[in-house]
């Protein structure tokens, strides 16, 4: 039997082709998970208010409404501009609904109540949705209300505690690590969940709570002494918590070096001619190396300005050590290996030009996912979309005239 053929990356479907999905989130979380679910194959259809996703204005723009974050954060989306504290509006939103395998929000449950718009509303329209509500806090503790932010939810997780400044202050990750955690978690609940129904036919309620999912991401390796009851010392992962490894300073930079085990210890001590440092510390097995590691460091750190970045990556690699240089986000576009499988990909955007966009990383059958459509404008789809769900130009031109349909044009 001949291997199947890979459709190259511009026609592939995607293992979730067919799967519709209804998108009424915003800024991160949200409309991160949904288009991981659209990179996918899923069709999604992105529902937002006549002023639009506020991601719109926030990161680098050419035009407004276009931003850098925007334009990262939701390609492979349709999208349709609705006032939802509106009948028609809602009306319309439930007849999309209707038609949707999964419905992702990340509103506060009194605010989509008070739409509306709630589970029970769209499980009546349609029994076998998966319909998934990214929470802030679980909804069965006291704090089920309380807004939560990602720099909200790195503090209360412990996250922000670990991440000490120079004077000792806790510090927040530069990066929306909550939100893109909870994201990935919202897009692993709605598989299951879309998993469940193709078993059994039952669709059902879905809630990813952002605080709670952070705290378990952390805790997976800083529970220690917790992990025993009663405790046998305080949480923490020691050889983290503790500092340890970190970046060593070159002549011309800085590189990561991963001794990972005693034998590489030895090995790169050797080839650095320290042997004074192999009779200096006792590398005869993990618990003695990770009790010493922070002096290792320094004694490398020490040693760091001899050699050149590069001349330090080409010793560790011809002692099979991990090692790389510390590379500035600048740098990454012209990474070899990112270079030679395309992940920084540059295409035409219909008003922003040539923009370029990490491709996504997952492969399915040897193809990468394809990226269908760009970011779309405020709107850019909702006539089309509504005329899908059988509403007549009169009646899309009434919604438009009334302001509950906002963005796009005829004919889009």
């Amino acid at each position: 039997m001949s291997a199947p053929s890979v459709l190259p990356r511009a026609e592939a479907g995607g293992p979730l082709d067919g799967v519709r999905v209804l998108d009424l989130t915003t800024v991160v979380l949200g409309p991160y998970a949904t288009q991981i679910l659209g990179d996918m194959g899923a069709e999604v259809i992105k529902v937002e208010s006549p002023e639009g996703d506020i991601m719109r204005a926030n990161g680098v723009s050419r035009h407004p409404g276009m931003s850098s974050i925007f334009l990262a954060l939701n390609r492979n989306k349709r999208s349709i501009a609705l006032d939802l504290k509106r009948a028609e509006g809602r009306r319309a939103f439930l007849d999309l609904a209707a038609r949707a395998d999964i419905v992702v929000h990340n509103m506060r449950l009194a605010a989509i109540e008070r739409l509306g718009l709630g589970y029970e509303a769209v499980r009546a329209v349609n029994p076998g949705v998966i319909y998934c509500a990214a929470t802030g806090f679980a909804q069965d503790g006291p704090y089920h209300g309380k807004p939560a932010f990602d720099d909200i939810v790195q503090a209360a997780s412990g996250l922000a505690a670990l991440m000490p400044g120079p004077d000792g202050a806790p510090t927040y990750v530069p990066a929306l690590v909550a939100d893109k955690t909870a994201g990935m978690a919202v897009v692993n609940a709605a598989l299951a969940a879309l998993v469940r129904r193709h078993r059994t036919g039952q669709g059902g309620y879905v809630e990813i709570p952002m605080f709670e999912t952070m705290v378990g991401f952390n805790m997976a390796e800083h529970m220690g002494g917790l992990a025993f009851e009663p405790p046998l010392g305080p949480p923490g992962y020691a050889r983290i918590v503790g500092g340890g490894r970190r970046p060593v300073r070159t002549a011309d930079g800085h590189v990561a070096i991963l001794p990972y085990g005693p034998p590489h210890w030895i090995r790169l001590l050797r080839r650095l001619g320290r042997d004074d440092l192999l009779a200096a510390y006792d590398l005869s097995d993990r618990h003695k190396l990770n009790a010493t590691v922070r002096d290792l460091y320094a004694e490398l750190g020490a040693m760091g300005p001899d050699r050149s970045t590069a001349a330090w990556v080409s010793l560790c690699e011809g002692l099979d050590i991990p090692v790389t240089p510390v590379l500035r986000m600048e740098e990454l576009t012209a990474h070899p290996q990112l270079a030679a499988i395309g992940l920084f990909e540059v295409s035409e955007h219909p008003t922003e030009g040539p923009v370029r966009q990490v491709r996504p990383a997952a492969r399915f059958d040897g193809a990468a996912p394809a990226i269908r459509r760009h970011a779309p404008g405020l709107g850019e789809h909702g006539d089309a979309i509504l005329r899908e769900i059988g509403r007549s130009p009169g009646q899309i031109e009434a919604l438009r005239a009334s302001g509950i349909l906002a963005g796009g044009a005829a004919g889009n």
